[in-house]
């Protein structure tokens, strides 16, 4: 049976955004399709609405219907996940301040600027999540390479990758956790990076299988 990837952009991109990724992951064999959305424009709901029916449709010819969610789409992915039963999968974020966002918190100083600027998914991104109990894995990708403009609009403590801080990524509850030496927009063009995803999305954890049988501890890539 197909194993699919739903890959979902972030905030002020487009699915074109995920072009190389979606290369890379096909190379590991999964199907994989992109989710096109307005982040700005389209309310949550409609966002949402739209991803559960896709991930419905391919879940008819396939064994799991996994997520790869970048910055806010990281976010959307376990939102979704937390409406309605939904086909068997594993979810990868990819420098998603679940935690919360202290860029966003920064662009909501500009008063009105800020709903036009973070549109419907604003409050998700300045709050994010306290923990995650949802039936899915989650696996954590953080980049540490502080180059982007979140890091000129606020104070972004620790290390980060120019918009989303390390510790915002760290969500109570995640299956795994790593670290890679990119910035926010360099995880979707590392090779790194879709490997690291696409392990994850078939055993659950971000070290080599042999590792895992081995016995060997494992710490974040680095």
């Amino acid at each position: 049976m197909t194993e699919h990837v739903i890959l979902l952009h972030g905030l002020w991109m487009r699915g074109f955004a995920l072009a190389m990724l979606h290369r890379r992951m096909i190379e590991q064999g999964f199907r994989v399709h992109r989710f096109d959305y307005m982040s700005v424009a389209n309310s949550q709901e409609r966002i949402l609405s739209r991803l559960h029916a896709h991930m419905q449709q391919l879940a008819e010819d396939s064994v799991s219907v996994h997520l790869v969610g970048h910055s806010l789409g990281g976010l959307l992915a376990l939102q979704v996940c937390h409406e309605g039963e939904l086909p068997a999968g594993r979810i990868v974020c990819l420098g998603s301040p679940l935690m919360g966002s202290a860029a966003a918190r920064g662009f909501a100083r500009w008063g009105r600027g800020s709903e036009v600027l973070l549109g419907h998914n604003r409050e998700l991104l300045e709050r994010g999540f306290e923990h995650w109990d949802g039936a899915r894995e989650v696996g954590m990708i953080a980049g540490r390479t502080p180059i982007g403009l979140g890091a000129v609009l606020a104070n972004i403590e620790g290390e980060h990758d120019g918009t989303v801080a390390v510790e915002e990524t760290r969500l109570p509850g995640l299956a795994d956790h790593c670290v890679v030496d990119t910035s926010h927009t360099g995880l979707l063009f590392s090779a790194d990076v879709a490997q690291y995803s696409g392990r994850f999305l078939r055993q659950g954890s971000f070290a080599k299988r042999e590792v895992l049988q081995a016995g060997t501890a494992f710490g974040p890539p680095v």
